[in-house]
């Protein structure tokens, strides 16, 4: 299994009266007439669930994510690591026990957090600017912003955020 990314459809499936399988979940027998498949193994509808929200999986769609260990939902997939489950500023994979920082729906490395033009690492509390998908520091952001020509999409400062549940 890689480490990020979209695990295939889970799907449900009716299991036949003299085969067994062993929920992936609970470890119990699935004597229910349906059963999911997905990660390679077999679950109970009920066991299969996001490991932050709970949401049993069957009943809120086709597909799960997994990463790090965790089974996900498609949003909270998301809200934990971007869409991409990568670094918007690096593009490398982020491990779920890393912080990040995160503005307008993307996910940094600390490390990466840094302001385009001077290269200096926004820490939290910072004051930044983030225009057309760029991150500037409260001292380097565009003279048009200084005018009033440009409205920043944000400027309050941001803590980071640790991607636990």
């Amino acid at each position: 299994m890689t480490n990020m990314g979209e695990v295939p459809s889970h799907h449900l499936s009716e299991q036949g009266s003299l085969s067994w399988k062993r929920c992936a979940g609970c470890g119990g027998k699935i004597a229910d007439r349906f059963l999911l498949y997905a990660m390679d193994s077999y679950w109970h509808s009920r066991c299969l669930k996001c490991s932050c929200c709970q949401a049993q999986l069957g009943e809120i769609g086709t597909s799960c994510y997994t990463k790090s260990g965790m089974i996900l939902c498609r949003n909270d997939y998301i809200r934990l690591f971007g869409n991409s489950g990568a670094c918007s500023a690096c593009g490398q994979s982020i491990p779920a026990s890393e912080l990040v920082m995160r503005t307008q729906g993307n996910v940094y490395h600390l490390k990466c957090f840094t302001c385009s033009t001077c290269r200096n690492r926004l820490v939290p509390g910072d004051r930044f600017h983030y225009i057309n998908g760029s991150l500037f520091c409260e001292h380097d952001r565009p003279t048009a912003l200084i005018n009033g020509h440009l409205s920043s999409l944000q400027t309050n400062p941001l803590l980071p955020d640790q991607k636990v549940c």
